[in-house]
């Protein structure tokens, strides 16, 4: 569902109407994204080259239509690229354009659905928490003129159990598994020396699993946060990463997950069917997928 509203937004993109099915070619990205670099038909590695290349040559293709035939107005995200380097003093190439098209449709759609999917486990999963969150929500339609009026920013910044369930989720989900930096000049830590150009792989899961920086680690405890900054990054919690490559996105993905939960507790109820399991490969799986029941609540 996210995967097709985002590429709608971003580049208009429609299943039925391309020769190419983005997503199955995004998935196989993603499914090789972190795994032994053997480049030969059938690996994981290989399907994950290909996917890309798939992907890469679509949004070329795309981009020489649109510079052949460009819109009489912008109806998507790639027209304003595309208006971007028209200009003299931009710093967009051709090639960083296409990453970046690449990198966003990527970014949009996989760890938010992932977060919200492994948030309804969570909240499958712990009564008291699916409580206090309905209970919230439902506050805040209470307090409405008019009932069926869309979320406001007002409401949606006082929603502080929501954020504390966001984080936790985010704590034990870790999306991202790894988060990657060059060292730029020779580091001292401890006794080692890491030297200028090495690229150091960050392992967030190492730091959210930790019992020095969170009691019980592996318990889903969204009461945790109580009291605490739950916008910014810090050392013990870096789910958007940190410093000057902190996600330019984590606003909008927390956002999209208050709303949709927002929508889930107060308009639905659910129940598990099967699935659930969930496993990392590194990054996070549902092997056998997680299939609920959705009821619509009567008013």
């Amino acid at each position: 569902m996210i995967f097709e509203l985002m590429g709608k937004k971003l580049i208009s993109y429609d299943l039925e109407k391309s020769s190419e099915n983005l997503r199955e070619n995004f998935e196989a990205f993603i499914q090789g994204l972190i795994s032994f670099p053997l480049n030969i038909p059938g690996t994981a590695y290989y399907k994950c080259l290909q996917g890309r290349k798939k992907v890469m040559r679509m949004l070329k293709n795309m981009l020489e239509a649109r510079r052949a035939k460009p819109n009489k107005i912008k109806i998507d995200f790639f027209d304003y690229v595309l208006e971007e380097l028209k200009q003299n003093d931009t710093v967009l190439t051709e090639e960083i354009s296409l990453d970046l098209m690449f990198a966003l449709l990527f970014a949009n759609f996989e760890t938010t659905s992932q977060a919200i999917t492994i948030a309804i486990k969570f909240l499958t999963d712990n009564p008291r928490a699916l409580k206090e969150l309905t209970e919230e929500h439902e506050k805040i339609i209470r307090k409405r003129e008019h009932p069926e009026a869309g979320v406001t920013w007002k409401e949606y910044k006082s929603m502080t159990f929501t954020f504390q369930l966001i984080n936790e989720t985010l704590r034990l989900a870790n999306i991202v598994p790894g988060v990657f930096r060059k060292a730029v000049t020779d580091i001292k830590y401890k006794d080692y020396t890491i030297p200028s150009g090495w690229v150091i792989m960050v392992c967030p899961p190492a730091v959210h699993l930790d019992p020095v920086n969170y009691k019980d680690p592996l318990n889903f405890d969204p009461w945790r946060w109580e009291g605490m900054d739950l916008k910014n990054a810090s050392k013990t919690f870096m789910a958007f990463g940190g410093g000057l490559r902190f996600c330019v996105g984590a606003d909008f993905a927390r956002l999209q997950m208050a709303i949709f939960l927002h929508c889930l507790v107060t308009k639905y109820k659910w129940q598990t069917i099967k699935g659930g399991d969930i496993v990392r490969t590194p990054g996070l799986q549902f092997p056998n997928g997680f299939h609920v029941q959705f009821f619509e609540k009567h008013k």
